[in-house]
């Protein structure tokens, strides 16, 4: 069936989700949640689909928020969510602030040795 609604969430480096939303025949209509996985050995990819059909959206999205409103409150309360909440362009590279963090990690490394070091300045690490 073709999709009438698509939204794509680059998770990462191998990870991407995406929820379509999808018309039946009758035009009904369901969502798709497709988790896509990069696999490392042949470039190729792991796809695993959930289907939600519309009779179900409030109890899932209302066990989803209450299943994520568990870990944050009361698992990990302290964690920073927010801190995740850059978006991955099409080049998986961040938008941004990637210029920023490529400085701020050469201010950090200046004092490393590098490679071509001595053997007892690398075990100091």
């Amino acid at each position: 069936m073709e999709s009438v609604y698509s939204k794509r969430i680059k998770a990462g480096k191998r990870r991407t989700y995406f929820f379509d939303v999808r018309a039946t025949r009758g035009n009904d209509y369901y969502l798709t949640i497709t988790e896509s996985r990069k696999r490392f050995n042949d470039g190729g990819y792991d796809r695993h689909k959930l289907f939600l059909y519309k009779e179900d959206f409030n109890k899932f999205t209302k066990a989803l928020n209450e299943a994520v409103d568990y870990v944050k409150t009361e698992l990990m309360p302290d964690f920073d969510f927010d801190a995740f909440n850059h978006e991955y362009p099409e080049n998986g590279t961040l938008a941004e602030d990637t210029a920023a963090v490529e400085i701020e990690i050469e201010a950090e490394t200046e004092d490393i040795p590098s490679a071509s070091s001595s053997g007892e300045e690398v075990d100091k690490w």
